[in-house]
């Protein structure tokens, strides 16, 4: 299928996991895809989607530096000349630790990635996103943007936030055809997964087991699993929906 054809698409940490699946599978339906990372592992998404005949550009970008978002907005509307969708994937876990004990320096490093860097993401597209007539943006928020785990409580509050603002705005830029939804994954063993797992202690393959468990579909999720449904969200077929909450966790949340 070719849903994105001429469209163009910016992803926030697509150098790898979620964010590299994301940008293969909108390159795929015919987008252009800028892909920003703070990882210069990036370069190497955009050589792969190049080499497979796709429009791709990668600008390194700490999306907590507002003036290197707005360079990055900038960036990828001079190389393609519009831009459509915009995925705000970069995200951190944070440290393990109970409210009472993390640093407040924690706190605030996570919330910066996981909720103020699609602030600034989602101010610097709008613009573009105006002058394009209208288009999608996607803020990846996760299962723990619903409910509770008993850990990591930054992580929680981030994605909880980042779950509201696309809420509210989806209202605020309805007129300008500007559909805002979020994506809510379940586990998925990605880096950010497995740096979890490692700092809590666990065996790996206890992990795998345990966490398989909690999803009654069975097993976790795949990188392919959240990035077909972001294209779902970026395309036309999604033209009628805004302020949702897309839940792809193996019926985790629905106990």
């Amino acid at each position: 299928m070719s849903r994105l054809t001429g469209q163009v698409a910016v992803v926030t940490g697509g150098g790898n996991g979620l964010g590299e699946a994301i940008a293969l599978r909108l390159a795929e339906e015919g987008a252009a895809v800028a892909v920003l990372d703070i990882d210069p592992r990036g370069q190497t998404v955009v050589e792969r989607l190049e080499a497979a005949g796709h429009r791709a550009l990668f600008v390194q970008t700490d999306v907590t530096d507002e003036a290197q978002v707005r360079g990055a907005m900038e960036a990828t509307v001079g190389r393609f000349g519009r831009l459509h969708v915009l995925v705000n994937n970069a995200g951190i876990e944070g440290a393990n630790q109970p409210t009472d004990q993390l640093p407040l320096s924690e706190w605030e490093r996570v919330m910066a990635v996981n909720t103020t860097a699609v602030f600034l993401c989602t101010k610097h597209a709008v613009p573009h996103l105006k002058r394009s007539g209208g288009g999608s943006v996607v803020n990846i928020s996760s299962i723990y943007g619903i409910v509770g785990g008993g850990d990591i409580p930054p992580y929680h509050a981030a994605k909880g936030a980042v779950r509201t603002m696309t809420k509210n705005d989806a209202l605020t830029y309805a007129a300008d055809r500007i559909r805002f939804n979020s994506v809510h994954p379940g586990f998925i063993f990605t880096s950010l997964v497995n740096r979890y797992v490692h700092d809590a202690g666990w065996d790996p393959k206890a992990a795998k087991t345990a966490l398989d468990a909690l999803h009654p579909l069975g097993g976790t999720g795949t990188p392919d699993d959240i990035a077909w449904g972001v294209v779902y969200l970026a395309s036309d077929q999604a033209r009628w929906v805004t302020g949702a909450e897309l839940v792809i966790d193996g019926g985790y949340t629905a106990r």
